[in-house]
């Protein structure tokens, strides 16, 4: 079974400014050029591949990382594709202030764990989280715990709808439950 506590090193969507990079759209997490790719584990070498200065984050990633992203994160499209590219790395958790509905609702069908935080941004410009950090968050409760520099945060907790779906792993199985 799946543990509800995600640990992992902090990957920050900034801009050249430093800012939280914003309306990350569905195309710049995964191009749809590639969308002929029907086997997840081949999606996630193409994670982030469209995003300005955030090409080469699939070679760098590993199982566990944590990505924090600024407003509207999965902005656009339907396409699942943009949520399993992070599921085949091995992404333990996306947080950001809010997503795109329709990126949303597929994470939670997927199972993968997408956290909203409105504070996030002062996490940022406070450097109570900063890239490369190692974090510890949650998922029930919405605490974190920066282990890089023993601080503590908050994010919102999963809702039990999708705590459940996340510890059945998807929709179809939790479906399978009831």
């Amino acid at each position: 079974m799946r543990g509800t506590i995600q640990r992992g090193r902090v990957w920050i969507l900034l801009d050249e400014e430093g800012r939280l990079i914003e309306d990350i759209d569905t195309d710049q997490i995964f191009h749809n050029q590639f969308l002929h790719i029907t086997e997840m584990s081949l999606m996630g070498q193409y994670a982030l591949g469209n995003l300005e200065g955030w090409s080469d984050f699939s070679q760098q990633a590993e199982p566990g990382d944590i990505i924090i992203a600024g407003r509207n994160f999965g902005a656009g499209s339907s396409r699942q594709q943009a949520v399993d590219c992070f599921i085949a790395l091995g992404i333990g958790l996306i947080a950001a202030p809010s997503f795109g509905a329709i990126y949303y609702r597929n994470a939670v069908n997927s199972g993968f764990p997408v956290l909203r935080g409105l504070g996030i941004e002062t996490l940022i410009t406070e450097k109570i989280l900063k890239p490369g950090d190692v974090i510890e968050v949650n998922l029930r409760s919405g605490e974190g715990q920066n282990i890089s520099q023993d601080k503590v945060f908050h994010l919102e907790p999963m809702n039990p709808v999708q705590e459940s779906i996340f510890l059945a792993e998807g929709l179809f199985n939790y479906g399978k439950t009831l």
